[in-house]
């Protein structure tokens, strides 16, 4: 069974609707009892990095994710928020700090002097870093983006990027995957038949992992 978050931030229906077309079974939930016995941890969302964490820590969700993803090595895929969550702090309205499985800081896009503007919204190409992991087989990696903020990551974390894009002045880390923890900074589930793909090869890739 997949978990998948619920803060009251997340487009939690819509990423569920994407894991059915796959055939797999799934929960909406925010219950400790529903997250330790499921196999796979989603967390989705949208919105402000600072109400998200807030929310997080008052479902007792901040706890649970440190014991079963860090502590159980239970396999996470983050989705937006979920990947900007990863970082030690956002910059996003003042200094907050975030799950800090990660090295880095969530910044806001920096905006050239074309046209672009944010929030980062729409189709984006992907330089696919990673070419064997969520990406595998994926022949065009466009995927549906809609955001303000990215992650930076700094130090030995940056190995983990597994595909990067450009927006404006700033190149956005579009997925991490390290170990148990995957992360997107798009939404597979508004990406069509490629996003499917990618959650496909995200369930493949951990299980595969868990049998081994």
């Amino acid at each position: 069974m997949i978990s998948i978050l619920d803060y009251g931030m997340g487009n939690t229906r819509s990423v569920l609707n994407a894991f059915n077309l796959l055939g797999e079974k799934c929960i909406i939930t925010n219950k400790r009892s529903d997250i330790i016995k499921s196999e796979v941890i989603v967390l989705p969302g949208v919105g402000a990095f600072s109400e998200g964490m807030a929310n997080i820590k008052q479902n007792g969700l901040f706890e649970i994710l440190n014991e079963e993803v860090i502590d159980k090595k239970k396999p996470y895929l983050g989705i937006c928020l979920g990947l900007e969550f990863l970082a030690k702090n956002s910059l996003e309205g003042g200094f907050c700090e975030g799950l800090g499985w990660l090295d880095g800081e969530v910044r806001q896009i920096e905006i050239s002097k074309d046209e672009s503007k944010v929030p980062h919204m729409g189709w984006n190409d992907t330089n696919v870093i990673l070419n064997d992991g969520i990406y595998s087989g994926i022949k065009e990696p466009s995927f549906y983006y809609l955001h303000s903020y990215y992650l930076h990551l700094k130090n030995k974390d940056k190995q983990y990027i597994s595909g990067e894009c450009s927006y404006g002045n700033s190149k956005i880390t579009s997925s991490i995957e390290k170990n148990n923890i995957f992360a997107v900074q798009f939404h597979p589930e508004k990406s069509q038949s490629v996003g499917i793909r990618l959650l496909q090869n995200f369930l493949i890739r951990v299980r595969e992992n868990v049998k081994e």
